[in-house]
């Protein structure tokens, strides 16, 4: 460094090559690091799109329509603000159908849980041949929504109806299954646990596979009993597993239509007509779409303040290793 340089303290020549070197290598990792994230981007391009087309401007349209009205053609008429709201708060329909809803989910939900962790809980040792009951078990799940109501129509047909067959050979006058309204939920809440058994018994399944035998062979040593050890051990470990199924069968139960639509369309006298059958009815029948809307809107409310509130108070109960 010149004495100049060292009385005027300015860098010298070889601070100022480090300091101008360090810039062009911190520029370069910011344009590597911009790269990257255009690259990612690429990538994430036709999921986002797919996600833009199916689920964002769907809900974007819903919001839009609720606020409208239409005509018997279903094109927007006029702007209706919050009408359609207000007309479905006051309406007895709404709250008979979300009546129904919360019954056909209370009939199916835990039924299906509790199925399917005994069903589990039966198969999941390391015994020969279980391997076949694992698959019988789990078959549901590939069969589809039409598909298994097709089966169980034939099945609760009054006439011809393997059910009705049976009762009658013990005495017993056939039920009509979809068409009394004391039965109706009742048998499409039976289809629905067979429907949905197959998904929460893989779930299941495999979270209990995931349990490492040691500690079953120290209850073991400790004297602990099957079913002790199964309370007090094996559901803590799987009660993740528990909660995710919980969540996904409470919203599916919630989003249920297929079956309903095949079998009953809401019917006898309403005793069937969820939610998601009253929006269908609304808007595709009735070309309503504001009215479908709304209701639309009010039940992903409905899911969501569910949904958290079950991570708000029963996740405190999940044992997480």
């Amino acid at each position: 460094m010149s004495l100049i340089e060292k009385n005027l303290g300015l860098p010298s020549a070889k601070a100022r090559r480090s300091r101008i070197g360090q810039q062009g290598r911190t520029g370069s990792l910011r344009i590597l690091r911009l790269k990257e994230a255009l690259l990612s981007y690429v990538f994430l391009a036709p999921s986002l799109l797919l996600f833009g087309v199916f689920l964002f401007y769907p809900l974007i349209k819903s919001v839009y329509l609720s606020l409208q009205l239409t005509d018997p053609r279903g094109r927007v008429a006029a702007f209706a603000g919050l009408d359609n709201f207000r007309e479905l708060f006051a309406s007895e329909k709404f709250y008979q159908s979300l009546k129904v809803t919360l019954s056909f989910t209370l009939l199916t939900v835990p039924t299906c849980l509790i199925l399917a962790l005994l069903l589990a809980a039966l198969s999941h040792n390391k015994l020969r041949g279980m391997r076949v009951f694992q698959f019988v078990f789990s078959l549901p799940i590939a069969i589809s929504v039409g598909t298994g109501s097709v089966i169980w129509m034939m099945l609760y047909h009054p006439s011809v109806g393997i059910l009705n067959y049976g009762l009658s050979l013990i005495g017993v006058a056939p039920i009509g299954w979809l068409t009394d309204p004391a039965w109706a939920l009742l048998s499409i809440s039976v289809m629905t646990v067979w429907m949905n058994l197959g998904f929460n018994y893989i779930v299941l399944l495999s979270g209990l596979q995931g349990v490492p035998e040691d500690i079953y062979d120290s209850a073991k040593i400790d004297g602990s009993g099957s079913m002790r050890t199964f309370i007090q051990l094996t559901l803590p470990l799987i009660s993740p597993t528990l909660f995710f199924s919980t969540i996904v069968s409470i919203i599916g139960a919630f989003q249920s239509f297929g079956q309903i639509h095949i079998l009953t369309k809401g019917g006898p006298m309403n005793t069937t007509d969820v939610v998601v059958y009253n929006i269908y009815q609304d808007a595709f029948v009735n070309f309503r779409f504001g009215m479908g809307s709304a209701q639309a809107l009010v039940l992903f409310a409905i899911i969501l303040i569910l949904t958290l509130i079950q991570f708000k108070f029963f996740e405190k109960k999940v044992h997480y290793q």
